[in-house]
């Protein structure tokens, strides 16, 4: 009766790396360029450090600390992959700060890589940032250039409204 009362939130994902934003569509991994695990954008970063985009609980780390998947308070579920076919690396180069269940905020330290260490070993540093259930999501608006993390917005989400 009174839906005229309900407004779509809306979330704003921020850098989680420093680099230049590269558009989904062009990351060198078809699960990441045709969507699908989810849509967003791809950071090509200059520093190692990955830093939380948002406030959340950390729900996935993959044990080769290369991903890592967080969950915003409306439910949003974010993956932060870190490279491409860096799971091949078994850990190497990468460390963790967090563990599954840990709640974050928004710039909370989450992983650091050494990025030299995956372009000596062949990998893309190119690092994916999608949200993973779209079902969710009635409109992204997706940033482009040159972002620093955690004080520069990457994605502006409009979710359904329930």
């Amino acid at each position: 009766m009174f839906k005229f009362f309900r407004r779509n939130k809306s979330r704003d994902i921020l850098a989680p790396m420093m680099g230049k934003i590269i558009n989904i569509e062009n990351v060198p991994d078809e699960v990441f360029s045709q969507k699908m695990v989810g849509d967003g954008i791809a950071i090509e970063p200059t520093d190692g450090i990955a830093v939380a985009p948002c406030d959340g609980k950390i729900i996935q780390i993959f044990p080769t600390n290369h991903a890592i998947g967080i969950e915003t308070e409306e439910g949003l579920q974010i993956l932060i992959h870190i490279g491409i076919d860096t799971v091949e690396l078994k850990g190497e180069g990468f460390k963790s700060y967090v563990n599954k269940g840990d709640y974050v905020k928004a710039g909370d330290k989450l992983l650091e890589v050494d990025l030299e260490y995956l372009k000596k070993n062949g990998k893309s540093i190119i690092s994916p940032i999608v949200i993973t259930n779209m079902e969710l999501v009635d409109s992204l608006n997706k940033m482009k250039g040159y972002v620093k993390a955690f004080s520069d917005s990457i994605m502006k989400i409009n979710l359904k409204a329930k």
